[in-house]
């Protein structure tokens, strides 16, 4: 069953004179489940990552967006997942972005083309925005840690293989403390919705 992520802090607080305060900022992962996330986790702080104890491992779908209309980004994210099929995922070996970004990452293998298919449907509507970057599903394991330990990770990790099966997603938004509050985990093919219109998944604010 995938871990579901309630917090993650970012480490990188946004000022207050940072334009995005003024509107949240969405995001969304899939996130990695135990007992690889623990072992993912550790491998990151072996490598001298302090997010190592922050940032679970996970699959971004979506990355840092501005959300101008937050009731039709959720009905959109909902949209998106009532369709969406549950797929599998193997991570293996390891890549990086270096030298254009210092990241270590575990490939994903199975289920690059389903992550790819599923960011293009969301990445749409309220959530449509230009990307510096062509998205390229990962899950890191050393971000910004010296370039030894950027070696140590891309080879030591090598070989890492492990597999597991994607039925949720995570619909996060991210505060001006620098931290990503869940809002809801949506369930692939159903939404489970409160009486009052809340997701079964939504956390306080």
């Amino acid at each position: 069953m995938i871990q579901r992520i309630s917090e993650i802090r970012c480490g990188r607080p946004v000022p207050a004179s940072d334009p995005r305060v003024a509107e949240d900022c969405v995001g969304v992962v899939i996130a990695v489940p135990e007992p690889i996330a623990g072992e993912l986790e550790r491998w990151r702080a072996s490598f001298g990552d302090p997010m190592a104890a922050v940032v679970p491992p996970h699959i971004t779908l979506i990355t840092t967006t501005p959300a101008t209309d937050w009731p039709a980004t959720i009905a959109h994210v909902r949209s998106v997942a009532t369709i969406q099929r549950e797929f599998p995922v193997t991570l293996k070996s390891t890549g990086t972005f270096r030298p254009l970004t210092p990241v270590v990452y575990i490939n994903v293998a199975e289920g690059f083309d389903s992550c790819v298919d599923l960011h293009t449907r969301l990445q749409q509507g309220p959530l449509e925005r230009e990307l510096a970057f062509p998205y390229h599903p990962h899950v890191t394991v050393a971000h910004d840690v010296s370039d030894a330990s950027m070696d140590s990770a891309e080879d030591q990790l090598h070989s890492f293989e492990a597999s597991f099966t994607v039925r949720t997603m995570g619909l996060y938004e991210h505060d001006t403390s620098g931290v990503w509050k869940l809002k809801e985990e949506l369930s692939f093919g159903q939404v489970d919705h409160h009486p009052d219109g809340r997701s079964g998944q939504e956390t306080d604010r």
